[in-house]
C-alpha cells in the first residue's frame, strides 16, 4: 500500500497598509521574483463592489488571484473567508500564498484567524508586513486615523514606500514613529519603487507566548508552584502576555453577552497608569470600540464583532482580578442568560 506524505504547510504572507500605501506596487514586485517551477497565490480583499486591484496583477501562469468584495474580511464573518481561502488552495495548490487586506481593514484579526488551530497543518504563518507611504508621514490628519495606528501595532516588519519623496519634516515624522512603536520591537525597511527582497520578508511568525486562562472569578487561586494546564476550548477566557518588558492582559467574551455602556466607560476611564486600552463591546447602545491611549480616549459605534473583547497594556505587573470582577459587573441581566 502507497503511503502519501502530508503536504507541508506553504508559506503564508500578510501585506497590509492603509489606503493609498503602496500594497499592490510591492505585491507586484514580490511576485516578480516568483522561481518558474513554482505557483504562487494571491488572495485579495476590497472593501467596495467592484474589484479593481486584481486587474492590476498580471495573469501570468503560476499565479493564482482570487478577490473577496464588499467588506473587511479581517472582521466580517470567517465562513466567506474561510471558504475562498480554501478553494483557493485546493485548486491552485500553492508553493506561496499572499494576502492583502482592504486599507480599511484590521491585519491583527485577520493574522489571528489563520493562527487558528484548523489552519495550522496548511499554513506556515510569517512576519506580518504594513507597507507605510513615506511622504505622508507628515500629515496628522493622516497618520492619527485609527485603522492607522492599527496596522502599524499589528505588524512585525514595517515597510516605507516612496522614500524618495520624503521631506525632512516625513523624515522627522518617522524618527518619532519607531520611538512611539519601540514596544512592538518592528523592523523598518525603505522600498524604492517597491522594490524589496522576497527574502526580506520571509521570516516565521512567532506570536508572544499566550496564555489561555478561565475567568480569574471561574477558578481556583493557584499557588505559584501549582501547574494546572488548561485547554480552553470555548469563550469565555482571558489571557496574559510578556514581552519587552510589558504585560498584556485581555478578555473575550461570548458575542451574545451584553454590557453596559456607560458603566463600561467609567470603568476604562478610571484605570491608572496604562499604556494602551482598546475593546469592542456589545452594549445596549449598540455595538461600541474603545481605543484608549494616554492622550486621547476614543469611542465610537462599531460593527458587529464576533466576540467581546478588551485588551489592556501595563509596564507592570498587575492583578487582574479586580478589574474582571468590576468587568463582570458592567454586564447586563447575566442570569437571563447561560455562563
Amino acid at each position: 500500500m502507497k503511503v502519501l506524505a502530508a503536504s507541508p504547510a506553504i508559506p503564508v504572507h500578510i501585506i497590509s497598509g492603509f489606503l493609498g500605501a503602496g500594497k499592490t506596487t510591492l505585491l507586484k514586485q514580490l511576485l516578480a521574483q516568483k522561481p518558474e517551477q513554482e505557483v504562487w497565490a494571491v488572495l485579495m480583499n476590497e472593501f467596495g463592489q467592484i474589484g479593481v486591484d486584481q486587474q492590476l496583477l498580471s495573469q501570468e501562469e503560476g499565479y493564482a488571484v482570487k478577490e473577496l468584495l464588499g467588506g473587511c474580511l479581517c472582521c466580517s464573518s470567517q465562513l466567506p473567508m474561510q471558504i475562498a481561502l480554501s478553494r483557493l488552495l485546493s485548486e491552485a495548490k500553492p508553493d506561496r500564498l499572499f494576502i492583502e487586506p482592504t486599507g480599511l481593514g484590521h491585519p491583527a484579526q485577520l493574522l489571528e484567524q489563520l493562527t487558528e488551530p484548523y489552519w495550522h497543518s496548511q499554513l506556515k504563518m510569517q512576519v506580518l508586513v504594513t507597507v507605510v507611504d513615506g511622504s505622508r508621514l507628515h500629515d496628522q490628519a493622516w497618520t492619527q486615523q485609527y485603522l492607522y495606528a492599527d496596522q502599524l501595532k499589528a505588524a512585525q516588519l514595517i515597510v516605507i514606500s516612496h522614500p524618495d519623496l520624503m521631506t525632512e519634516a516625513d523624515h522627522l515624522a518617522l524618527q518619532h514613529l519607531k520611538a512611539e512603536y519601540q514596544p512592538y520591537t518592528q523592523r523598518w525597511l525603505m522600498a524604492e519603487q517597491g522594490q524589496l527582497d522576497i527574502t526580506e520578508i520571509q521570516q516565521d511568525y512567532q506570536g508572544s507566548p499566550r496564555q489561555l486562562q478561565p475567568l480569574l472569578k471561574l477558578r481556583p487561586r493557584l499557588s505559584q508552584t501549582d501547574e494546572a494546564p488548561v485547554v480552553i476550548r470555548q469563550l469565555p477566557y482571558h489571557y496574559v502576555e510578556r514581552a519587552q518588558g510589558y504585560q498584556v492582559a485581555g478578555w473575550k467574551f461570548p458575542k451574545r453577552w451584553q454590557f453596559d455602556f456607560y458603566e463600561l466607560l467609567d470603568l476604562l476611564c478610571e484605570q491608572q497608569d496604562w499604556l494602551r486600552i482598546k475593546g469592542i463591546f456589545n452594549t445596549q447602545q449598540g455595538w461600541k470600540s474603545f481605543n484608549f491611549n494616554p492622550e486621547q480616549f476614543n469611542y465610537q459605534s462599531a460593527e458587529e464583532g464576533i466576540d467581546n473583547r478588551v485588551e489592556i497594556i501595563y509596564q507592570q505587573d498587575r492583578d487582574w482580578l479586580g478589574f474582571e470582577t468590576a468587568l463582570l459587573q458592567c454586564r447586563i441581566d447575566p442570569e437571563k442568560e447561560e455562563a
